[in-house]
């Protein structure tokens, strides 16, 4: 896609991505999550070390680094310069070289080679508005093969529009206090108010529009989803 009515992605990226004092302490912020249970469930859905897997939105490689021990080729998309480095030194520190590195993003990004088994992304998708949301899972589904799978982790909203005050309340409520080990309370705050994401009743027929079946799904606190979709 290549329009004057395109948005630009960097612009959608988040400012703290590209702040690279933010960066150095990401994924000690984002807890540094297990990417264990996620690739299992890719083995378990048939990929193998041949297999191709697309993380967008890699952000400093949390999946995307280890996948590439597993998976024959590993291609980690994203958007911030300052993120993207991180990732490199990474791939290149662990001589990794079933990992790519691409600049691109959720709307840029022009896969090339063999069809994905699997694309892969993890609390990105939200950074766009819902328009561009259909669009992206549009995009996704054309690099897939067909059976591939899309795994995603997100923030959505899993409570009905009248319920959003108390849910969203008692969510800001339990956030932690140390900014550098977890979003805060006003992290959170800002997030709702400026950032994209949407109601589950919303995102799922989006899901079905773009070419997939959702296999399964869950959710935390109602606001923290995971989802394997097949493309159809």
């Amino acid at each position: 896609m290549d329009r004057d009515w395109m948005p630009d992605e960097l612009a959608h990226a988040g400012p703290e991505h590209l702040d690279p004092d933010f960066v150095g302490g990401f994924d000690r912020k984002q807890g540094r999550p297990d990417p264990g249970a996620d690739i299992t469930l890719l083995r378990s859905r048939g990929l193998s070390a041949e297999s191709v897997v697309v993380d967008l939105g890699a952000g400093t490689g949390q999946f995307a680094v280890p996948a590439a021990r597993h998976f024959g080729r590993v291609v980690a998309v994203e958007i911030s310069p300052v993120m993207r480095d991180v990732l490199r030194e990474r791939a290149t520190a662990e001589g990794l070289p079933a990992l790519e590195c691409v600049r691109g993003g959720f709307l840029t990004y022009e896969h090339s080679g063999a069809p994905a088994d699997a694309v892969f992304t993890r609390h990105a998708l939200h950074q766009l508005p819902d328009f561009w949301k259909v669009l992206a899972l549009r995009r996704i589904a054309g690099m897939l093969r067909p059976g591939g799978v899309l795994r995603l982790h997100d923030l959505l909203y899993d409570f009905a529009p009248e319920q959003a005050e108390s849910v969203l309340d008692d969510w800001l409520a339990k956030a932690p206090e140390d900014p550098a080990t977890a979003y805060t309370r006003e992290e959170l705050a800002e997030h709702i108010r400026t950032e994209h994401s949407t109601f589950r009743w919303l995102f799922e027929p989006m899901l079905t529009a773009a070419g997939f079946e959702i296999a399964d799904s869950s959710f935390r606190a109602s606001v923290f989803a995971s989802y394997t979709c097949v493309k159809r």
